[in-house]
């Protein structure tokens, strides 16, 4: 059995987050199962900044309000503005802190983004077990309609590709098709991004991509987005923040980039430097490991044959091992017949100096360089990474 709450949220309009004066209504009806806890509560939050969007207990609470034996609740505070600002509102059961925020999974994420402007009125309608995905606004503003749009191209995207989706992780075997997946998640809410003509929900857009903050697999789009959005409000603190995450000394090496010619010890004890080794046509650059599942894999069933088809046309394959053993990289080189290609390592394992020198941290990773040195793709692997060298070389 269900009730059903009709929620009247009253903004109070402050003098200096204080004060009453002029109410702004907003109004909203919330869906609550039998078994959902009684005692609820509702924040209003402020990110405070790109970096705080979406990002569990850093938004700092406007206001709250618990919701009353007759299901009515009312925010006295809001931010004193004369702009549209990015708040998040917060479904909170008993238990969660104030300014938690799910990221688990849309289907259950507790709170929505939303775009607030001095004066507006805002009618709500959720379901307090699924709030997020059931989050809607009546006669919403254009920015609030790509938020609700991005919500539903969130979901579609997660529903698609990870829920109920289980790999093998523990032993490396399913890795790459793990990431796959999550990047394929990902693309979706990218490239909502690249087309919203809507500052705040492309912002949303990028924190969702990466709620950890972690770019590397998804690099170029940070950085297309800085440049997208510097050209058209250069002079907002948020894309100012945006920009810093994504300036190119502080991201992984980027296509269309030139790669850097550094110089590898090989495993022939020689030390030189990467440029006269790259092949005449094409050079794979390979990051792998003798204790990497996926790597060790690929050596055998893409790069071997890859090799032998195209090396006599200019194909050649550059390997840097993450290795601290040896003896271990030899015997897996020499394993996996990939004794064909050149490969170096500072076998000093996670410290390893040619990762620092690329800005990244995970493996299996790869570039793919032209003659010059200029990136032309990275981070393929499997079927796809055949295909794009059988293209190229072809």
């Amino acid at each position: 059995m269900k009730n059903r709450f009709v929620l009247w949220i009253g903004f109070l309009v402050p003098f200096l987050w204080g004060g009453c004066t002029q109410k702004t209504p907003i109004s909203g009806t919330l869906t609550v199962a039998s078994n959902t806890p009684s005692e609820l509560t509702v924040y209003l939050l402020s990110p405070n900044g790109f970096s705080n969007i979406a990002s569990p207990f850093l938004g700092t609470i406007i206001d709250s309000s618990e919701v009353d034996a007759n299901g009515n609740f009312a925010f006295r505070k809001v931010p004193e503005t004369s702009e549209s600002v990015l708040l998040e509102i917060a479904l909170q059961k008993p238990g969660n802190r104030e300014n938690f925020l799910s990221n688990e999974t849309p289907l259950v994420s507790n709170y929505m983004p939303v775009v607030w402007q001095p004066g507006e009125s805002l009618e709500i309608t959720a379901s307090a077990d699924h709030f997020q995905q059931s989050f809607s606004l009546q006669n919403p503003s254009d920015a609030n309609a790509e938020l609700l749009k991005l919500r539903d191209i969130k979901l579609d995207a997660f529903q698609q590709y990870l829920e109920n989706k289980e790999w093998n992780v523990e032993e490396g075997s399913q890795l790459l098709e793990k990431e796959q997946a999550l990047f394929n998640y990902q693309k979706m809410l990218m490239e909502f991004a690249s087309q919203t003509k809507q500052l705040f929900p492309a912002l949303v857009a990028v924190r969702w991509v990466s709620p950890q903050q972690d770019y590397e697999r998804t690099a170029e789009f940070l950085y297309a987005q800085c440049e997208q959005w510097k050209e058209v409000q250069p002079n907002h603190p948020w894309v100012q923040q945006l920009c810093k995450k994504a300036d190119t000394s502080v991201l992984p090496v980027l296509v269309n980039s030139t790669f850097p010619n550094t110089s590898l010890p090989m495993v022939s004890g020689e030390t030189t430097d990467l440029y006269p080794q790259l092949g005449s046509a094409l050079t794979l650059i390979d990051l792998w490991a003798s204790w990497c599942v996926p790597c060790r894999k690929e050596n055998r069933e893409v790069l071997v044959p890859l090799w032998e088809t195209y090396h006599g046309e200019g194909f050649q394959i550059v390997a840097y091992g993450l290795e601290s053993s040896e003896a271990s990289w030899k015997a897996a080189i020499e394993k996996d017949g990939a004794h064909r290609w050149l490969h170096a390592s500072h076998l000093q394992g996670d410290d390893a100096p040619f990762m620092k020198t690329l800005r990244i941290q995970t493996i299996p990773a790869n570039f793919l360089l032209d003659a010059n040195g200029k990136v032309l793709a990275k981070n393929l692997h499997g079927e796809e990474l055949t295909r794009w060298v059988r293209d190229y070389m072809e």
